[in-house]
């Protein structure tokens, strides 16, 4: 594995903030795992909308034409990073120009994958021009697998990877923006930096409905993105299967909380009183939990890729000490191997045991 580097002078970090960087063999699969196969319709990759001459090729004409081999990082919204990943295939930059290139009035480019929900992505025409993607067929010298996009996804560098659209199908050049299927639907972020952190959109909640929400302390299948909810008393909250991605709950009082089958993605959870709160098939991607006492709380069947127990070496903040954990805590072996090995190894000490996958109750770690 590549070891990040500190940046010199002026420089940002090769490793953006709060990402875990994994060692080159893992690539974990993100989205849906397959394209859309239903219709039976041949595979074409069609460039139209604000430009000089709308082209369609079949896929197997651009897969046999010479590539070039770009080596970039590959940074997930989800909170891991690949450096040095090698994608072979054909600058858009060139597609484009066979068709005369854009049309007056063209701004932005919205890229759309044969996908059964028909995602899709969009960037500003001038961010296309400057960070030059490539529309990839092969990755690491093999070619791409269809749960990573194969036979042909984009890959746009210096974004985070939900930019890079699945199994493309079509380039649109469009006068006005559209969002695409993760923005407008799940509401990451439209411009994606990673060293931003822009992860996702914060909506404007009513203060006095979130106000009214905290009294209730009822958030029950809501969609409450972004939620600010710090230094609370939420003793006894009900949030099963609410849409609270990035929420801060840090330093907030959640004892006998239950958030089982809610989505809390990048949700911080920083010391917080988490002592027998429900997460029972919660969604944790990303969720922070440093300092947090987790003493009786249930994680069992709760999705852990990427989430985090305490700092890590060299750059975590070692002003939070590790979550609070104990046999009580209800979490499976096979849970941790969604952890990094630095959390692994943390959430084994907190659990004070010598190892991980041992199991002396039958369902917890």
């Amino acid at each position: 594995m590549t070891a990040p580097t500190r940046p010199g002078p002026g420089e940002r970090p090769r490793l953006p903030p709060n990402q875990a960087l994994l060692p080159a063999e893992r690539w974990p699969v993100v989205g849906e795992a397959r394209p859309r196969t239903h219709d039976g319709s041949p595979w074409t990759v069609t460039i139209d909308g604000c430009v000089r001459q709308p082209l369609t090729w079949p896929l197997a004409v651009l897969m046999a034409r010479p590539r070039i081999v770009r080596v970039q990082d590959v940074h997930c919204v989800t909170r891991w990073s690949r450096f040095d990943m090698a994608f072979e295939g054909l600058r858009l930059a060139d597609l484009l120009a066979e068709g005369g290139g854009p049309a007056a009035g063209a701004r932005y480019v919205s890229f759309q994958a044969r996908s059964d929900r028909g995602h899709s992505t969009s960037l500003p025409l001038a961010q296309v021009e400057a960070l030059d993607p490539l529309v990839a067929f092969a990755a690491d010298g093999a070619p791409l697998p269809e749960e990573h996009g194969g036979p042909v996804r984009m890959v746009v560098p210096g974004k985070y990877f939900y930019k890079s659209v699945k199994w493309l199908e079509r380039i649109s050049l469009l006068t006005e923006d559209r969002l695409g299927y993760w923005e407008g639907e799940t509401g990451y972020h439209n411009n994606a930096d990673p060293w931003a952190e822009e992860r996702y959109i914060a909506r404007n909640l009513d203060r006095r409905r979130v106000k009214k929400l905290m009294a209730d302390r009822s958030m029950v299948g809501l969609d409450l993105l972004g939620l600010v909810a710090v230094d609370l008393d939420l003793t006894g909250l009900r949030a099963t299967d609410a849409k609270l991605r990035n929420a801060d709950f840090r330093r907030s009082r959640l004892r006998g909380a239950d958030f089982s089958g809610a989505n809390l993605s990048n949700a911080r959870l920083d010391t917080a009183d988490l002592r027998g709160a429900r997460f029972v098939t919660a969604d944790l991607e990303g969720a922070s939990f440093a300092g947090a006492d987790l003493r009786g709380a249930d994680l069992t069947g709760a999705s852990l890729f990427g989430a985090s127990f305490g700092p890590e070496p060299p750059d975590g903040d070692r002003s939070l000490p590790p979550a609070r954990m104990d046999v009580t805590t209800r979490l499976e072996a096979g849970q941790l191997d969604r952890l990094s090995p630095a959390q692994q190894a943390l959430v084994a000490r907190a659990l004070e045991r010598d190892g991980i996958g041992g199991d002396r109750s039958g369902d917890r770690a």
